[in-house]
């Protein structure tokens, strides 16, 4: 039970009384998922009852975020929506191949400096911190050092009880000051020199991901990864920021991002068998959202005009701040962004990618809620940023759901009878036993797949609209009007039937016409043409599970052979990566940032008539999709003497 003012929303009661409630939408009322059920509705007051059907009213659901509270109420929340763990990040260890040959000597400005002092007599009464820096000017050139009070506070302690002979863990430089002065961050009792560690960090809006990085071998020693804990207060940057902007609301998501770093770093650690606090070093990649969360920075400048970050190149912090659970004076640094929607996995990404070995023009994309890119051969680079909106993640999606065990994420249709075949996400334990996986929905991979065989079979068409003229059972009116039946309710794991709708297909088709129409105005912006374009470089964990052909049909990726597609996985984790073990590699990540020119989609119409121009599939003109006009064109002189298979016919569900 909880006591609360009259005016609370029913969600922040909740909060009160230790309750967690998810809110999707970062409680604007859009999603639907935080219903709740209350026992008199007198008591309550709704701003909006949107997603909620007749039934759900009478039965006495409210929409926990839109509803305040004005008598006493019983309050009950239906099972909550819980996340399934299928990260192929989370993995106990990985090998990174590095673009360079490490020296830590030479590279790495984290040093492990053993000293044996001497110890203070009657003739040397010279104080303990002096004395350290003589050995350490003496012993090792470095005569400027400073300590933080932390470490001050521990030093003679330290130095007594390891009878004078100590480590001492030293950062010679950080990236706002490349020529020192060094600084003291630890004292260690005794010679130790077998490991220093560091760890490398990206923030995603989805995801965290973390490598646990052996500093003196530049190795990756462990790897782990945990959906972002933020999730639950909304799935899109737009959300959270809505969310964090209200009610004192920016600790909590600070809080959130913080627990769920600390959460891979303890198991990553566990892989490792080290202690977090042994951690010396940290880099940090996530786009500007995540990045002011993470500080506790007001995020609100970045959704409104003219679209402002508080800062784009933070300071190193000290984990401490932060609450981070690595060594208390050990540096965070957050890595450069450009702008309020390119962040600092951009510019990681980019490093990551390699995209600067070769003069070649690439094209970088970054596919998720956001679609950022980048385009240019490093001599110049230009990026922008456009809203896709969270279906390619499975959100706002009737059946939509992340890539977790039961994700439906690829579909084949038989082109004459249009009867689909898929793939499922398998659990592990299922299929030891020999079980199959029944489907629970869609991820992003299976949309794409979905979408595109229903356009080649002709099952809609290219302005997405279903065609009943089929006469198949799959293809009806639901609740919600037209939609395709992917899998009966007998196949799947909850029953019922799993569907992809119109409004489902229209969210899916402005999605990848923002993405397409993104990074062809930006091509149009510097006078390049996107089939001169050497190499497409996909990152982002999306990108390695996507169709490259099933993208291309659909428009959500250029036309272009396959061979210059390359999907990359996490590069901005690599990014991270690089910077964290490689002082000139930071170096040239600042230089990276600075370079790209930013492309502000929104300033004039250019970007809204070819979004206009890419609301069709694949296109409103077909001649930018060449390989899909000859399908198109071999299905209308082949289906009346003989079906088109629209995919594998011997796969079946799992």
């Amino acid at each position: 039970m909880v006591e609360v003012p009259t005016g609370t929303l029913i969600v922040e009661a909740v909060h009160q009384a230790g309750l967690d409630l998810n809110i999707p939408c970062g409680g604007q009322g859009r999603c639907g998922r935080c219903a709740v059920i209350v026992d008199n509705r007198r008591a309550v007051r709704s701003r909006s009852e949107l997603r909620l059907s007749q039934e759900d009213l009478a039965a006495g659901y409210v929409l926990a975020c839109q509803t305040v509270l004005e008598g006493d109420v019983t309050v009950t929340i239906p099972p909550q929506e819980k996340i399934e763990r299928r990260l192929v990040t989370d993995r106990t260890a990985t090998r990174v191949t590095l673009p360079f040959s490490y020296d830590p000597k030479r590279d790495q400005p984290m040093q492990l400096v053993p000293l044996t002092i001497d110890p203070p007599t009657m003739d040397d009464q010279t104080d303990d911190w002096s004395r350290l820096k003589r050995a350490m000017a003496l012993n090792y050139g470095i005569s400027d050092l400073t300590i933080d009070l932390a470490t001050l506070r521990k030093l003679g302690t330290t130095l007594r009880e390891a009878d004078w002979s100590v480590t001492a863990v030293v950062e010679l430089d950080t990236w706002d000051r490349p020529n020192g002065p060094a600084r003291l961050v630890d004292l260690i009792a005794g010679q130790n020199v077998a490991h220093l560690w560091g760890a490398a960090v990206d923030v995603g809006t989805t995801t965290v991901s973390l490598y646990l990085v052996d500093l003196l071998r530049g190795e990756v020693v462990a790897r782990a990864a945990e959906y972002n804990a933020q999730i639950k207060r909304g799935e899109d940057v737009i959300s959270r920021i809505i969310y964090a902007s209200r009610n004192g609301n920016l600790q909590e998501m600070q809080a959130l991002v913080v627990d769920t770093i600390n959460e891979v770093l303890e198991r990553a650690c566990g892989r490792a068998g080290i202690r977090p606090w042994e951690i010396y070093k940290m880099t940090v990649a996530g786009n500007s959202t995540m990045i002011h969360l993470l500080l506790g920075l007001p995020a609100n400048s970045i959704r409104l005009e003219p679209f402002i970050t508080t800062i784009n190149q933070p300071p190193p912090v000290q984990a401490a701040q932060l609450g981070i659970a690595i060594h208390p004076q050990a540096h965070v640094d957050c890595l450069p962004g450009v702008a309020s929607y390119v962040g600092a996995d951009i510019p990681a990404g980019v490093l990551g990618s390699q995209m600067c070995d070769s003069k070649s023009v690439a094209l970088f994309l970054d596919i998720g809620t956001n679609g950022e890119m980048v385009l240019g051969d490093c001599d110049w680079l230009v990026s922008c940023a456009c809203s896709a909106g969270p279906a390619f993640e499975g959100a706002g999606v009737r059946d939509g759901m992340r890539a977790t065990v039961g994700a439906i994420e690829e579909v084949w249709i038989n082109g004459q009878t249009y009867e689909p075949t898929y793939r499922v996400i398998p659990d592990p334990q299922l299929e030891a036993q020999g079980k199959p996986t029944l489907p629970k929905g869609i991820c992003g991979s299976g949309l794409i797949s979905l979408l595109a065989e229903m356009f080649v079979t002709g099952v809609v068409d290219k302005a997405g609209n279903l065609n009943f003229d089929l006469g198949s059972p799959r293809i009806r009116y639901g609740e919600h009007g037209p939609e395709y039946v992917v899998a009966w309710g007998n196949e799947t794991a909850h029953g019922r039937d799993i569907v992809i709708t119109k409004v489902d297909i229209d969210n899916l088709i402005r999605a990848k016409a923002a993405i397409y129409a993104g990074f062809t105005v930006m091509a149009r912006s510097v006078g390049i043409d996107l089939s001169t374009v050497e190499r497409v470089l996909v990152g982002g964990s999306f990108g390695q599970y996507v169709n490259v052909e099933k993208a291309i049909q659909i428009g959500l990726l250029p036309d272009l052979p396959w061979e210059k597609f390359h999907f990359l996985g996490n590069t901005s984790l690599k990014g991270a990566l690089f910077a964290l073990l490689n002082r000139e590699f930071r170096r040239h990540l600042t230089t990276i940032a600075q370079k790209m020119t930013y492309l502000e989609l929104s300033a004039d119409n250019t970007f809204y008539e070819a979004f206009t121009s890419a609301l069709f599939l694949p296109h409103t003109d077909l001649s930018h999709f060449p390989s899909v006009a000859e399908i198109l064109a071999a299905r209308r002189t082949t289906q009346s003497s003989h079906f088109i298979q629209g995919g594998r016919p011997d796969v079946h569900h799992r």
